[in-house]
């Protein structure tokens, strides 16, 4: 069923090359398409097969990302999103999972900081709270906000007076969407702030995303945030394979006016294509290589170290940045060419640098893996 899916996924490719223009000019998928993609099953990608998801392995998760990545970037990150998002189903009671499964348009998207407040209440919360970066959030059937718990006034605190984190499952049409979302890239994600005003949500319909999830498959036991920040290195790295796809095309149609030349002839063109090939491929390779191997140790039935998860992390920081190197490279051999609105150079150019700035591929992920490779005193709970 992985290979199948793939291949479905891959015949879609050129329709959605197709569509790149008006997803960025009309800053997000059209309805078909995500209808489409939902009918395929892309939004239950990581969902438990038990309540009705399709619980792909991560590898096969990785191909389809990469491989909608280059075919638009905005569609491969909302993807992504929304296929990550609904692992967190696993964290819910079988019923509820399976009631929010029923609908075949099932779409959860949101954002996991804790922005937001809930309040105790009988049966549940009431959740208030706005949230920034939150894809694909017109689309969305149901969208999460983190949330710092309060009882009453009080915050509510566990081990160590660390506050309480709940994140709260909300129908999307109790939630509103601020049109706010005027960016440089990937500006089909739609990535808009979100709003909860004061809106009841049962205690069945939040979780923790720190807490175990409901049972030991193997996808529940592979690194939670590794599995929510793979698909930012899948992406960047299909964008950078449009790029690299753009760039060779180019210099068989670009030619010098004096010479008559083609680009492709010039020395230096070969060598920026050649450098930018064995970035992207390096940092594929190396990411690939972690996922594999975290999910041969949960597959067993192990515990993935912390020093793996680590290395996990690092593979992806690394792949974006990778990819973001290697279109740098192109982009800029590309010549005027490039800054066109037409060329898709441009826009893989600034789509690749708008993933780059996601939370979970920056420094500060750098900082902490190397405090775990330096037996430091370091916080790993968000690896």
């Amino acid at each position: 069923m992985s290979l199948e899916l793939i291949d479905e996924v891959r015949a879609l490719s050129a329709r959605i090359r197709a569509l790149a223009p008006q997803i960025e000019h009309d800053r997000a998928m059209p309805e078909e398409l995500v209808s489409e993609l939902a009918g395929l099953g892309l939004y239950r990608l990581a969902a438990p097969r038990i309540v009705g998801g399709i619980e792909a392995d991560p590898l096969t998760m990785f191909e389809i990302f990469e491989e909608l990545g280059r075919a638009d970037g905005s569609v491969g990150w909302c993807t992504m999103i929304g296929a990550a998002t609904a692992f967190t189903l696993g964290y819910l009671d079988e019923p509820t999972a399976v009631e929010l499964l029923t609908d075949p348009r099932f779409l959860i998207t949101g954002v996991a900081a804790p922005s937001g407040r809930a309040t105790v209440v009988p049966g549940g919360y009431r959740v208030r709270g706005r949230w920034s970066f939150a894809s694909g959030s017109r689309q969305a059937t149901h969208l999460v906000g983190g949330c710092l718990v309060y009882d009453g006034d009080e915050l509510v605190t566990g081990p160590g007076g660390v506050p309480q984190i709940r994140h709260a499952i909300m129908p999307a049409a109790e939630v509103t969407v601020h049109d706010n979302w005027d960016v440089v890239g990937l500006s089909g994600t739609g990535s808009h702030d979100i709003e909860a005003l004061d809106v009841f949500v049962p205690s069945a319909y939040t979780f923790s995303i720190f807490g175990p999830p409901r049972d030991g498959r193997p996808l529940n036991r592979f690194p939670v945030f590794g599995l929510l920040a793979f698909g930012i290195g899948a992406v960047a790295l299909g964008i950078g394979r449009a790029a690299l796809d753009e760039f060779a095309r180019l210099t068989g149609e670009k030619r010098d006016p004096l010479t008559g030349q083609p680009l492709g002839g010039k020395p230096m063109t070969r060598v920026v294509l050649a450098e930018a090939e064995g970035i992207l491929g390096a940092g594929r390779a190396y990411l690939v290589s972690e996922i594999a191997e975290c999910w041969r140790l949960v597959s067993a039935g192990e515990v993935v170290p912390v020093e793996r998860r680590a290395r996990l992390r690092l593979a992806i920081v690394h792949a974006a940045g990778s990819a973001a190197r290697a279109v740098d490279l192109v982009y800029h051999a590309g010549g005027g060419n490039s800054v066109r609105l037409a060329s898709p150079l441009q826009r893989c150019f600034r789509d690749v640098h708008v993933a780059t700035q996601h939370a979970m591929v920056n420094l500060d992920v750098l900082e902490t893996v190397g405090g775990v490779l330096l037996d430091q005193p370091v916080v790993t709970v968000r690896l």
